[in-house]
């Protein structure tokens, strides 16, 4: 093992699907094929050998902070209040976070009856495009600089809290904030907060967001798979704009396709590897759990925090 993973205990997928035994994957391969992204590989195999165990681990976890909270209650004496379990989970784009975030609000619901588990992304806390140009990072979309960190910590707090709120609607088919659109997130037993962004902190500030997870999840891969799984999203959402003149990806559908394939490498090379490499890769270690996957998507390891 390597000196960046010297805090975790890794796992292999054979042990690690030894760990929970199910005859049943809790949802069938066409309800995995609607909550799939885009050129995403992943199948029934793969829900039971990794999800299934993930969701055993969390449930630990939960008991743990769920007993934690009514020890604290009874050393201040007073009630603990019922607040959501929340997880965070981070990684690159393009390397299937919003996959693994779909699913396992699914087996959570599942495995938890009667249980509310929402579930929102970062991109919602993006500045909006036209404020972006003003403040002269429009390239930089994607970067620590382009969110609105204080309204995201602020929503992370409003929600450990119990209490209800609404935060603004990311489209990527206009690759913008949805003008007067806003989603209302109320008080859940689960929350899952998916994005690139999930353990970075807002520069010069004293609050951190790993401290609102109970739970955290970075998925990683190497940088070649990436960028191949990066290019080839790309090519599948320059078909999907072909009759939509509405989708940001609109006007690349006329460039020639080896111009517009440049130019998605160009952006992957200039903007996505060089966010990944310097702010999102280096928080991979504040994760709970790191789940590496290999070509095709597939898990391979599994590194628990020791």
């Amino acid at each position: 093992m390597s000196h960046e993973f010297i805090n975790f205990e890794e796992v292999s997928r054979q042990t690690w699907q030894g760990l929970h035994q199910a005859e049943q994957a809790l949802l069938t391969q066409a309800e995995l094929d609607s909550i799939k992204s885009l050129n995403d590989k992943i199948d029934i195999q793969d829900v039971r050998e990794v999800y299934l165990p993930l969701i055993s681990l969390i449930q630990i976890y939960k008991n743990a902070q769920e007993n934690l909270s009514f020890a604290k209650g009874i050393f201040l004496q007073k009630q603990a209040k019922k607040r959501p379990f929340i997880i965070g989970i981070s990684g690159s784009v393009a390397v299937g976070k919003s996959t693994t975030s779909r699913l396992l609000q699914l087996l959570l619901a599942r495995t938890f009856k009667n249980s509310q588990v929402q579930m929102v992304t970062t991109d919602g806390f993006l500045y909006p495009n036209q404020v972006l140009k003003q403040k002269g990072i429009l390239d930089k979309k994607g970067f620590p600089e382009s969110y609105d960190m204080e309204s995201l910590i602020n929503f992370l707090d409003g929600v450990k809290n119990g209490q209800t709120m609404s935060i603004p609607v990311y489209s990527h088919e206009i690759y913008d904030i949805v003008p007067q659109k806003k989603e209302t997130i109320e008080a859940a037993d689960f929350l899952i907060v998916e994005g690139i962004n999930v353990f970075q902190n807002q520069q010069n500030h004293r609050l951190y967001m790993n401290d609102y997870y109970d739970f955290s999840i970075y998925i990683d891969a190497e940088v070649a798979h990436i960028e191949k799984w990066y290019l080839e999203r790309f090519q599948t959402l320059l078909k999907l704009a072909q009759a939509d003149k509405k989708n940001y990806y609109y006007s690349l559908t006329k460039l020639k396709l080896e111009d517009a394939l440049a130019f998605s490498k160009e952006t992957w090379e200039k903007v996505n590897l060089v966010n990944l490499e310097n702010y999102i890769e280096p928080t991979r270690n504040r994760a709970e759990l790191i789940l590496h996957k290999s070509q095709n998507h597939r898990i391979d390891k599994i590194y628990l925090k020791k």
